[in-house]
This record gives C-alpha cells, structure tokens and sequence, in this order.
C-alpha cells in the first residue's frame, strides 16, 4: 500500500512539472509576438513623423499664471527644423516679449506696470503667438495663450468723492460732484447710495466717475428745525467681487433758503398794488383839486360882485342927480350883504386843501419807494427788505389817509392822470415855497 501511494506521487509530480514547461513556453510565445508589434508600432510611429509636413507648435501652454515681480521664460517649439522663420505676437500686455527668432517667451511682471494703471490683477489677456515661413510664406501657424497676473499683496480700493467733510448749500441750490475712485488689486463693481434721512429726488452713484446730483426743495427745512437749517448725512459704499467693502462719507448742511420765483411773483403782486392804490389817490386828487377850484372860483364871484357894487355905489353918489346919487349909496350896502353869502354859499375849503396836498405829497413818497425798490437781476439779494419797505410804506400810506375818502371808480386813464397831476398848474400850486 505505501509503495502505491510513493507512485501516485511521483506520477502526480511528473504532471505538474510538464504543465509548467508548457506554460513557459507559450509566455515566451506571446513575449516575441508582442515585441514584434511593438517593433512594427514604432515604426509606423517613425514612419507618420517622417510623412508629417504641417507646422505646428507641439507645445503649447494654454494658461500662465503670473505673479508680480516674478519672471516668465518658456521656450515654444515647433514641429519642424526651419532656419528661416519668424516668431510674433498680437494683442500682448505690455512686457511681454517673444524672441522673433527662436521662439522665447519672457516677461518680468514690474509692479510699476500695475501702479500705473498700465496692468491690471486678476485679467484675462488673451494673446496671439505664432510663426511664419519667411521662405514659404503659405507656411504659417498661429494659436492663442491666456496669461493673468496676481499679488499675494492685497491693495485695497478707495472711494474718493470730489468734496469731502462738510458741504453747504441753500434750499433751491444744485448739489453736484462726482465720485471718483482709487483703484487697488479689485476694482469696485457696484457702489450704493445711502443717506440718513428721505431727500427726495436725487442721482444716484452706481459705479465709479457717477455724478450726485441734489436740489434741495424750498420746503425742505422746516420752521421746526433748529437754526433754520438741517443735516443729511450722504454714505456711499462700494464693493469689489469678493465683497471687500470701502465707505466714503459726506455730510450736507441744508440752510433755509429763499424760494425766489415764489418771492418774486409776491414781489411784483405787491407793486401792481402799490400802483393800483397810487392811480386811486391820484383820482381822489383830482376830485379835491377839482372841488376847491369849484369853491375858489365861486367865492371870486362873489368878491368881484362886492367890488364892483361898492365901486358903483362910489361913483353913482357923486351924481347929481338925487336918485342915481339914492342908488349909490345903496350898493355899498349890497356889496356887504354878499359877504355873508359867500360865506354861507362857498365855505373856504381848508380841509380840502391840506387833503389834497397831503395825498399829492403821499403819492411822491409812493412813487420814489416804488422806483427805489427795482429788483436788480433775477436773484436780487435784497429782495426780501425791498419788499419789507414797499409794504410799510403802504400800510403807512394807508392809515394816514384814512380819514381821506379814496375815490374807486375812474372815469380816466392812467396816462390823462399822471398828465394832470405832473402839469404846471398842479405842480406850481402844490409847491412847497420857502418861508
């Protein structure tokens, strides 16, 4: 039995050693046929390269990433052996080079490139390279690179508005500046407007260089607030990308100004009543000049009938005859009897003549005032005390001649008025004299 299994053995061991044999032999098989198409694969490979005559640049970098202050240097290559050729650029940032001839890139980011304004952190510039065959000028290639330059160094941006601290203005007065900004390694790319209290209409700033523009309302300050003005307290606040945030502050003291179009339509309504009330007094003129004319030629009539009754009287008691020198002694008598008369008939007008030479004299004092008190250009700056003198005088005017009767309705023109009350007559009886 154990001479049977020793067999088994040896019989078993016979087996596996001739299986590894054969497997042996077919890996060293497979190992000749798969250098033999490696061989042929290369020589395809050899074979495509040497049959290959479109210039190309095999390598191409399609992004650089720069920082400031370092220096770029990269060696493009072609896929062809061409002495003559040119190497060049389109659309390149300033600094950057290509040696014309073998095809090298460099660039040394110069910080005072991006100072200037001349560079700019974190764009895209997208570049042209290529080359040309100066012998064969259809053999030409060309591609595009991406180059972006970035500072580890952050430079904050700054607003910067063209008025700063504490600006006064008038109601009705313009506001309006720009805000302008400093720009560091991100740009702002929105700002916002805010103020502290409701302004009403106004310009907002949404980006850099917009211009704020405010016009205060005549209403805007109330009699409430104290020292006739008021405080509005302007932010804006701007913002880059990555919500870095700047604020610039304006503070605007609101002053109690003076709605002129308002005032001077007040102004001229006051002169049109100034006028009106000056064309009545000179109609109420009329009236008394014409009334003491009216009693002073009545009472001349009588003293003219006087005189000559009593001249007659004289000279008819001269006569010799009895009864004409009878009735001439009676007409010194009828000359005194008129007397009385006159006086019953035509009373002396005395009030009526310090009237009239009262309104007369409140009619030139109204009449400088009013010529006084022009307005001097659209804004005068006195308008609000030409106004308060104006209206003085009138009221003035007014309670002195308050117990005058002030004559409404008018039967003549302004112009046959002001022709009457300038004339020779007028002026020559109406003129004080020196005593």
């Amino acid at each position: 039995m154990k001479k049977l299994w020793i067999s088994f053995l040896f019989c078993a061991m016979y087996l596996l050693s001739f299986a590894q044999t054969d497997t042996l032999q077919n890996v060293r098989t497979d190992s000749a046929k798969f250098t033999a198409t490696d061989t042929s694969t290369r020589a395809n490979v050899d074979s495509s390269l040497t049959t290959d005559t479109t210039l190309r640049i095999i390598n191409v970098n399609p992004f650089f990433s720069v920082h400031v202050d370092s220096t770029l240097s990269y060696q493009f290559q072609i896929n062809k052996d061409l002495p003559n050729s040119f190497w060049f650029l389109k659309n390149a940032p300033v600094g950057l080079r290509l040696n014309k001839d073998n095809g090298l890139l460099s660039f040394k980011a110069d910080k005072s490139y991006f100072l200037s304004g001349r560079l700019k952190y974190d764009y895209n510039y997208t570049v042209t390279i290529g080359i040309q065959n100066l012998a064969n000028p259809k053999e030409r290639v060309d591609t595009t690179f991406s180059i972006v330059f970035f500072n580890t160094e952050i430079i904050p941006s700054d607003l910067k508005p063209q008025v700063s601290g504490t600006v006064y203005i008038e109601e009705g007065d313009t506001l309006r500046f720009k805000v302008l900004c400093e720009a560091g390694s991100f740009p702002f790319e929105n700002i916002m407007t805010l103020t502290s209290i409701p302004i009403g209409q106004f310009s907002p700033v949404q980006k850099c260089d917009d211009e704020f523009k405010w016009t205060p309302s005549y209403d805007f300050v109330k009699e409430t607030d104290t020292g006739k003005g008021k405080q509005v307290v302007v932010s804006f606040i701007g913002s880059t990308k990555f919500k870095m945030q700047d604020t610039a502050v304006l503070k605007i003291i609101v002053r109690n100004g003076l709605n002129y179009p308002l005032a001077v339509e007040q102004y001229n309504q006051l002169v049109h009543d100034m006028n009106s009330y000056i064309i009545k007094l000179k109609y109420t003129f009329l009236q008394l000049d014409r009334t003491i004319k009216k009693t002073k030629r009545t009472r001349t009539g009588f003293d003219l009938t006087a005189a000559s009754a009593a001249l007659s009287g004289t000279v008819l008691s001269t006569s010799d005859n009895d009864q004409t020198k009878r009735t001439g002694l009676i007409l010194p008598s009828v000359g005194l009897v008129l007397t009385p008369l006159k006086e019953a008939s035509a009373p002396p007008k005395n009030a009526e003549q310090n009237q009239a030479t009262l309104v007369r004299s409140s009619i030139k004092r109204l009449e400088y005032i009013v010529q006084d008190n022009k307005l001097v250009g659209e804004k005068d700056p006195n308008l609000l005390d030409k106004m308060t003198k104006i209206r003085e005088e009138l009221k003035q005017s007014q309670l002195q001649l308050i117990d005058v009767p002030i004559e409404i309705t008018n039967d003549m023109t302004e112009e046959e008025l002001n022709r009457y009350f300038n004339s020779r007559k007028v002026n020559k009886k109406y003129t004080l004299k020196k005593g």
